[in-house]
């Protein structure tokens, strides 16, 4: 009986590490958010290429717990503007950091 109570102890006290080495740090997301993150990611990208107005190809996006950074360059302010504005429109977008630049 003990063998099984050592087994199971060892067992319980495996899996409770590995859980904790998923939870995220604030330099580091966990799995989850990892994925929600990259979920995000591809919806913005997606929203700004299928705007008209905007050379997709120029922004760069990047996400990291629900913060959209947004980077590259544009010709006006405006597509500045409507880039940042369609990534405020996605779902799970915390915030938007808008580093586009205008050249």
């Amino acid at each position: 009986m003990n063998i099984f109570r050592s087994a199971f102890t060892v067992l319980v006290a495996t899996a409770l590490l590995t859980l904790a080495g998923c939870g995220s740090t604030d330099t580091q997301s966990s799995t989850g958010e990892y994925i929600d993150d990259t979920v995000i990611t591809a919806k913005v990208k997606a929203a700004i290429f299928n705007d008209d107005n905007l050379k997709s190809a120029e922004i760069n996006v990047e996400t990291f717990k629900g913060v959209v950074q947004l980077s590259g360059f544009v010709s006006t302010r405006a597509e500045t503007d409507e880039a940042a504005a369609l990534a405020r429109e996605v779902e799970g977008v915390q915030s938007v950091r808008n580093d586009i630049l205008v050249k």
